[in-house]
């Protein structure tokens, strides 16, 4: 029976693991083909009173729900559909909403963690991590931050000198030597990129899931 392939990629915010995975998503867009990001998975907290969920630590590994991660993650694999849930980031808790997600035979698990479990890193076939120079990265989060979020340059730096950079440092950075390929500059990285869907055109070839024809 075929299997589903499964792509982790990973990195420290702002990495430009997105920009990565959006490469490759878009390159196979019109085959079979999803992403699922890690950040949809963050623990429910409605038990919580309000004031306690905004102390949540969400660059920790205890923030996400890897159980039912890996669970959701083994259906698709058995080509079983899934129901994603949805997190409010007004509400800091998970939405009691869902989205009705099918299989497909190529799975991008993106998020800054994926690597650390290894229960998740057995279910992937390719795993990614996306290097970028901590001055970029911050720069980056301070840009989105205050644009998307409504955040101030205050409060992106506190809170970048004092829970994401020793998260990152403590828990992402060493999910490194878990990688297959290392790409350093992210998004930009076009030759690393090109390389990374060569290779995963090979495997799905291998799987017959499409003929080289059938490429981009």
């Amino acid at each position: 029976m075929k299997k589903p392939v499964v792509i982790g990629v990973t990195g420290g915010t702002g990495s430009g693991k997105t920009s990565v995975s959006k490469a490759i998503y878009n390159y196979f867009k019109g085959h079979s083909i999803l992403l699922l990001e890690q950040d949809d998975y963050y623990k429910d907290q409605s038990h919580l009173p309000f004031e306690e969920r905004l102390q949540t630590n969400y660059d920790h590994p205890f923030a996400f729900d890897q159980d039912l991660l890996i669970a959701h993650l083994q259906d698709l694999l058995q080509y079983k559909p899934i129901k994603k849930p949805i997190y409010d980031y007004a509400l800091y808790t998970r939405s009691a909403d869902t989205i009705l997600i099918k299989p497909k035979d190529v799975i991008i698990l993106e998020g800054i963690l994926v690597l650390d479990d290894e229960r998740l890193r057995n279910l992937m076939d390719i795993k990614l991590f996306v290097d970028t120079d901590a001055d970029i990265r911050i720069l980056r989060r301070l840009m989105r931050d205050i644009k998307d979020r409504g955040r101030t340059v205050d409060s992106v730096v506190s809170q970048y000198l004092s829970v994401v950079r020793p998260m990152h440092n403590q828990f992402i950075e060493p999910t490194k030597r878990y990688a297959d390929v290392i790409i350093p500059q992210g998004g930009q990285n076009h030759v690393a990129i090109d390389l990374i869907i060569a290779k995963i055109q090979t495997i799905l070839e291998q799987n017959q899931f499409f003929s080289t024809s059938n490429g981009q």
